[in-house]
């Protein structure tokens, strides 16, 4: 919040930059110094129960009567709390048994905190408010505050999402690479990779259904995608080729064959993946922010590349064999006797 304050402060326009938060509370910040603890035989589990029982007004117990109960605190007299060196009255044990002051295995700092700490839907947040000087319209103001950059996490998102095209770029050009040397083949591997679109569709629309932003571990689920859903029309273009090389079916016959051969192994894989992204949409709990976006683009692109890839494989295939015959250098005919 200070950086961003000094920042409006210089912007062309603006004036009496504030904010809500208030940074003048006294706070006192206790380093442990390890290496002198340990040869001293103080544990850190014993300093940290020292300082809650002295200062978090820790429950030890609970009283019961006939008509009422009372929980029983335990901290160290009010009078003792105000004074950094109070904490020489706070001991804990060492070797053998023996009383080691707190003040001696920890280093004290004297700094500043917040008097309050206020929250925006859950999440710590601080308002920075300002003026314009007279005669100044807020969207010109406006306009350059946002053309202003960001720093920090905020920055490296924005790398990130940069770079994410680039990133499913260089996933396409190897793929294409390794099937066109596992196939011999220039063109059946775009087969292949058209079956992509069709999950990158159902990817954004169960993202927009699901009113899921698009952040980057829903970019990470589109990468996933690419090596879940490809393996659809490996399964065809694979049989096919070989029907075709092997057994001299025709294009149309041996994709035809394909599709009726493959469909329960592609039906199965898709359930199996599908089934296994369940968990990461449907858990609760700390972290399942980052992991719903992941499950969500899974469960829809495989969804609709299931539905959509058995229907446009076998007619891009087709296209693909007919373009490649077409412009397939044609046999000089034999001189005539």
């Amino acid at each position: 919040a200070p950086l961003v304050g000094k920042r409006l402060e210089s912007v062309e326009g603006v004036t009496d930059v504030s904010s809500d938060r208030d940074p003048g509370g006294l706070q006192l910040s206790l380093q442990i110094d390890r290496d002198l603890a340990s040869s001293l035989g103080v544990d850190v589990a014993d300093i940290d129960n020292a300082l809650n029982n002295a200062f978090s007004q820790r429950q030890i117990s609970t009283i019961y009567t006939q008509r009422n109960q009372y929980k029983v605190i335990l901290e160290i007299n009010g009078k003792f709390q105000n004074d950094p060196a109070d904490l020489d009255r706070i001991y804990v044990a060492g070797t053998g048994g023996a009383q080691v002051p707190l003040s001696a295995v920890v280093k004290m700092t004297r700094t500043l905190s917040p008097l309050a700490v206020y929250h925006s839907q859950s999440m710590p947040s601080t308002t920075v408010s300002f003026n314009t000087l007279p005669g100044v319209q807020l969207d010109s103001v406006t306009g350059a505050i946002q053309r202003g950059g960001f720093e920090g996490s905020a920055g490296d998102f924005n790398k990130t999402a940069s770079r994410q095209p680039l990133l499913i770029l260089g996933a396409l050009i190897a793929m294409y690479i390794v099937l066109g040397v596992l196939y011999e083949s220039l063109m059946h591997p775009l087969t292949i990779i058209s079956t992509l679109p069709s999950a990158g569709l159902g990817a954004l629309l169960a993202l927009q259904i699901t009113n899921t932003p698009l952040t980057v571990i829903a970019f990470v689920g589109i990468i996933l995608l690419i090596g879940i859903v490809k393996k659809n029309g490996i399964m065809l273009v694979d049989f096919a080729l070989d029907a075709e090389r092997q057994r001299g079916l025709s294009p149309a016959d041996a994709v035809f064959e394909a599709c009726r051969a493959r469909f329960r192994p592609i039906l199965m894989t898709s359930l199996a993946a599908a089934f296994a992204a369940i968990p990461l949409v449907v858990a609760t709990g700390p972290g399942t922010e980052l992991r719903r976006p992941l499950g969500i683009t899974i469960i829809g692109g495989l969804f609709v590349s299931q539905i959509l890839t058995l229907y446009t494989t076998p007619v891009i295939y087709l296209l693909i064999d007919r373009l490649r015959n077409r412009y397939r250098p044609q046999p000089h005919p034999a001189p005539a006797e």
